[in-house]
């Protein structure tokens, strides 16, 4: 079969003849960006997406779940207390799902409420930490020299510290409430942050297209924000996947030891508490419940951390 020259030529730089005389570009196979590739990656862990699948769960039981039952985690059922050979066992009939406590409140509205506080200390907290560590690397290791040195050196100071003690001089101090328990967990949090972006900020500061805006007479906080800062969402969202369930680990060992948040509010750490202490008398779903919902929770962030890192790393593409 042969072609004219001008058939050769449109064929030759991927363009066909249709049936119309009308020349139209010939489909050529797409090309995948980064984030195209990293969702392919990710969805092909099934460890990660069933672990991102156990979290929204999760999450949405700690919005719906007090729909679903008709007692509230302060209300006393004296009737179940005047019981004893019923108190605190889980039933269906009285609306009791996960049973109640030693002092008759509905232990499944509890959980829902020691799931959103948990989980809202996490996200806050985690939120707080990458907020101030991204800014803090990001301007010391871009800015560098004196600045840099200083810096970095008031980073040294505060990692000295015992981080456990920050927190709860905080809130012995100031009074235990959610509120501290943020600033508290998340006033330290940022430390190990702020020292990652530095080190991706002066692999990044010297790139052509950070030369091109500083020649370009672009500011400096303009460069940090919308140049470098955005080509480290990467790694942040990937260190912030894992420093969610260390905030969560945090909460509760604080409130376990008894220094987290006050009644009637609750936690995961204080409810695994209170289960803990109530096992001699042989009431296991106190601590069951609780602590089946901290434990897949804790393991479902560190498994879509560890996809998210896989997925975004460049050198398995």
């Amino acid at each position: 079969m042969r072609f004219s020259l001008a058939e050769r030529f449109s064929i030759f730089n991927g363009w066909r003849r249709t049936e119309k005389d009308a020349w139209t570009p010939q489909e050529l196979p797409a090309g995948r960006s980064l984030y195209a590739d990293a969702r392919r990656r990710f969805l092909r862990n099934k460890a990660a997406v069933c672990s991102l699948a156990v979290i929204l769960l999760v999450f949405i039981f700690s919005l719906v779940g007090q729909m679903i039952t008709p007692w509230s985690n302060e209300e006393i059922d004296w009737e179940i207390m005047g019981s004893v050979s019923d108190l605190g066992k889980p039933s269906l009939t009285n609306g009791h799902y996960f049973g109640t406590d030693d002092l008759g409140r509905d232990l499944y509205a509890r959980v829902v409420q020691g799931t959103r506080i948990s989980l809202m200390v996490g996200l806050v907290g985690t939120l707080i930490a990458v907020v101030v560590g991204t800014l803090y690397g990001a301007i010391s290791g871009y800015v560098g020299g004196r600045t840099d040195n200083i810096m970095m050196r008031i980073v040294d100071i505060l990692q000295s510290v015992p981080y456990m003690f920050v927190i709860i001089l905080l809130l012995v101090v100031f009074g235990r409430s959610v509120i501290m328990l943020f600033v508290g967990i998340g006033l330290l949090s940022w430390l190990d942050m702020s020292r990652i972006v530095r080190g991706q900020t002066l692999s990044l500061k010297n790139k052509e297209f950070v030369e091109a805006a500083r020649a370009s007479g672009v500011p400096s906080a303009v460069i940090i924000l919308r140049h470098i800062i955005p080509n480290l969402l990467g790694i942040v969202v990937v260190y912030a996947t894992l420093l969610v369930p260390n905030m969560i680990l945090t909460e509760s060992f604080i409130s376990f030891l008894g220094l987290g948040v006050q009644e009637p509010n609750t936690s995961w750490g204080a409810l695994i508490s209170e289960g803990a202490s109530s096992m001699q008398y042989g009431t296991l779903w106190q601590l069951f419940f609780p602590l089946f919902f901290f434990v897949i929770s804790l393991f479902s962030f560190f498994f879509v951390g560890d996809g998210l890192r896989d997925a975004l790393d460049p050198k398995d593409r």
